[in-house]
């Protein structure tokens, strides 16, 4: 079987992204390629070298308006790009080329779209006083968090609880689970891209 490459495309501090290189060492079905981002500064850089990732970073104009982002994939044979915190939109041109996966911080469809990423998820499932949040991986296409739904997992949300609560029990779901279903999505167990 031919090995599967992802690369992976964060804007903070990365440590979704440094999880999935930990899960995936050694595979030998699954190699993270690269580490991707459109912020010099972001920690995510610095953790992907300490695990010896190539990284790359990006700014909008070679993002929207080309296409070298997708002939550097290309090359290097990634057929999958993972999300893990990335905040832009996806240009058709990516959606066209590779599977992409990504993780939100809410189940979705309820507190998805634009804008709606981070604390400003757990602020509003906190203040709408939801009973359960947790965690959707899905396939990303042309709209903020429409893709097809790929997992879900939930946690329960106490009354009592905060934001940085709602918050910390959100990252242990992403935590136990990102690197693992991305894995079975790769491998086709039970999850078939349409």
């Amino acid at each position: 079987m031919e090995q599967k490459r992802i690369a992976v495309f964060a804007s903070g501090s990365g440590t979704n992204a440094e999880n999935i290189f930990k899960y995936f060492l050694g595979n030998e079905k699954i190699k993270i390629d690269s580490l991707w981002s459109n912020k010099s500064d972001a920690y995510a850089l610095v953790r992907a070298k300490k695990h010896g990732v190539e990284t790359f970073v990006f700014n909008r104009a070679q993002f929207y308006n080309t296409n070298e982002i997708v002939e550097t994939l290309r090359n290097r044979k990634v057929n999958v790009i993972v999300l893990a915190g990335f905040l832009w939109l996806i240009p058709d041109n990516l959606i066209e080329n590779f599977t992409i996966i990504n993780i939100h911080p809410a189940l979705l469809p309820r507190y998805g779209g634009k804008g709606m990423y981070g604390m400003y998820v757990h602020k509003a499932v906190v203040e709408n006083k939801e009973t359960h949040s947790g965690i959707t991986i899905h396939y990303v296409n042309q709209h903020y968090d429409e893709g097809k739904i790929i997992f879900q997992a939930k946690c329960k949300v106490l009354p009592g609880d905060t934001p940085e609560k709602v918050a910390e029990k959100v990252h242990e779901l992403e935590y136990e689970h990102y690197p693992s279903v991305i894995e079975q999505a790769l491998g086709g167990n039970n999850y078939e891209n349409s």
